[in-house]
């Protein structure tokens, strides 16, 4: 169920790091941290592009909700997205990503993190490195996600990578 340290070793940013140790270290027992467990302060300088997504069964198939979006997601959407579905949303062909990746957390109960580009009217010249980290009420069915991203223009690419490489040499 939960995903360790290969896992870890797979982004790119410590900010992604971070989140991902602070979750696991809420993981009791084998199982899934809940949303209660997951306090505001401990996780203050990721707030701005912190997300809470819920999960709403419409016809077997998952709808995701923003229930949370920090105030990063302005900038990334001119506009506030909290309350709104993801299908709400202007992010064109990324709509059916997004789809896959959070129903394969919700399906597997795993995080998952990756790369990919905003796809939105001003934010589409960058990278989003993003995390997404399953929540449940149970320890074991995904009932929310804990989401994180980060906004990095291209040309920053190649620092971060040598940076990255440099720690872990």
């Amino acid at each position: 169920m939960l995903a360790g340290n290969a896992f870890r070793h797979q982004m790119v940013l410590p900010s992604q790091q971070f989140l991902y140790d602070y979750w696991r270290s809420k993981c009791k027992a084998g199982c899934l941290p809940s949303r209660a467990d997951i306090e505001p302060y401990d996780i203050h300088e990721q707030l701005p592009m912190i997300s809470l997504l819920e999960i709403h069964n419409a016809s077997g198939r998952p709808r995701f909700r923003y229930r949370l979006a920090g105030t990063g997601f302005w900038d990334m959407y001119q506009r506030e997205i909290q309350g709104l579905y993801l299908d709400e949303l202007p992010i064109g062909d990324k709509q059916e990503y997004w789809n896959r990746v959070l129903a394969k957390i919700v399906n597997e109960g795993r995080p998952l993190a990756g790369v990919t580009r905003p796809n939105t009217p001003c934010k589409a010249h960058l990278a989003q490195f993003w995390i997404r980290l399953p929540l449940s009420e149970d320890g074991r069915t995904v009932s929310m996600i804990l989401g994180f991203d980060h906004l990095v223009k291209y040309d920053e690419l190649p620092h971060l990578i040598q940076e990255r490489e440099k720690i872990s040499a």
